[in-house]
C-alpha cells in the first residue's frame, strides 16, 4: 500500500514538474548586472527616485501593460507627474483641455497630433491621469523642428521665433556628439546616419529633460515614457537631467526582446536599472 502510495505521489510529482517546465512567462525583469529581480523589488526601488525614464519599445504591449501597472501601483506611494515622448509641447494646451474635461476624446484627437497607436497604446494611461487627477507633460520638441535641425543643424533654430523657440529646451542645447549612444546611431542607419541625425536626437533629449525639470514639483516622482534608446545606458535624456539638475535620483527602465527568458543576454547588461526582457515571438500592437 505505501509503495502504491508513493509511486501515486511520484507521478503526481513529475506531472507537476512537467506542467511548470511548460510554462512560458511572457516577460522577466533582470537588474542592470544581469540578475533577475521580482516587479515588487522594482517597484520598491523606483517610488525612491525622483524621475523614472520607462524606456519602451513602442509596438510592444507588454511595455504598455506595465507602464500602466507601474504608474497604478506608484500611484499609491508617491505623489506623480505623468510624462511622454508621444506627446509634442505645442500640443500641452489640449492636453490640458482633455484632461480637466473641457473637451472629449474625440475633440483630443481632432486637435493634438496623436500617434497613430495612441488609442491602443498611450490612452490608458492619459485616461488614468484623467480619472485620478495627475498632471500630464507633453515633453517632445515638436517634429518639425526636429526635422529642420536634421536638415540644416541646430544653426537654423536661430531664425525662431520665441513662441517657436519656448517648445524646445533653451539654445544653445548642451551638446556631447561623443555619447556611445548617439554614435551608434551614425553607425545603425548606414548611409542614412550623419551628424545632423544626431543633433536631431539631442534636440529632443533635451527638450524632453528640460520639460521634466521644469514640471517637477518638490516631493513628486515624474514617470516619462519614452522609447528604450533615449535612456539606454543613462544616456540620452538621463544625460541631460544631469546637465539641467545633477541633484535629481534617476532610475531608469529598459525594454528588450531576446528568445530566452531565463538570463539576460550580454549586450544587453548595463542598459538600465532594470531591464524588461520580453518573448520575442511576442506579438506587436501595429
Amino acid at each position: 500500500m505505501k509503495k502504491e502510495i508513493s509511486l501515486v505521489l511520484l507521478a503526481l510529482m513529475t506531472t507537476v514538474g512537467s506542467l511548470m517546465a511548460q510554462q512560458k512567462p511572457a516577460y522577466r525583469i533582470f537588474d542592470s548586472k544581469g540578475k533577475k529581480v521580482k516587479y515588487s523589488k522594482m517597484l520598491k526601488e523606483l517610488s525612491k527616485a525622483d524621475v523614472v525614464l520607462f524606456g519602451e519599445y513602442h509596438d510592444n504591449p507588454i511595455s504598455h501593460w506595465l507602464e500602466l501597472e507601474v504608474t497604478q501601483d506608484l500611484d499609491a506611494l508617491r505623489d506623480l507627474v505623468l510624462g511622454a515622448e508621444m506627446l509634442e509641447r505645442d500640443n500641452q494646451d489640449e492636453l490640458k483641455r482633455y484632461l480637466s474635461e473641457e473637451i472629449d476624446q474625440a475633440g483630443f484627437d481632432t486637435l493634438a497630433r496623436l500617434w497613430p497607436n495612441y488609442k491602443t497604446d498611450y490612452a490608458p494611461l492619459i485616461d488614468y491621469a484623467r480619472a485620478h487627477k495627475l498632471p500630464f507633460i507633453a515633453t517632445n520638441i515638436p517634429r518639425r523642428y526636429a526635422n529642420l535641425v536634421y536638415r540644416k543643424d541646430f544653426v537654423a533654430l536661430d531664425t525662431l521665433s520665441k513662441e517657436e523657440k519656448s517648445w524646445m529646451a533653451p539654445l544653445p542645447i548642451p551638446f556631447d556628439s561623443t555619447l556611445p549612444t548617439y554614435q551608434n546611431i551614425i553607425k545603425m542607419m548606414g548611409d542614412h546616419g550623419s551628424p545632423r541625425l544626431v543633433k536631431a536626437q539631442a534636440m529632443k533629449d533635451a527638450t524632453m529633460a528640460w520639460s521634466i525639470v521644469n514640471h517637477l514639483p518638490e516631493g513628486a516622482l515624474f514617470i516619462h515614457y519614452n522609447g528604450s534608446y533615449h535612456s539606454d545606458y543613462h544616456e540620452g535624456i538621463g544625460w541631460y537631467l544631469k546637465q539641467y539638475k545633477p541633484s535629481l535620483k534617476v532610475k531608469t527602465v529598459t525594454t528588450v526582446s531576446q528568445s530566452d527568458l531565463k538570463k539576460l543576454d550580454k549586450e544587453n547588461l548595463g542598459k538600465a536599472d532594470f531591464i524588461i526582457v520580453v518573448d520575442e515571438d511576442m506579438t506587436s500592437t501595429y
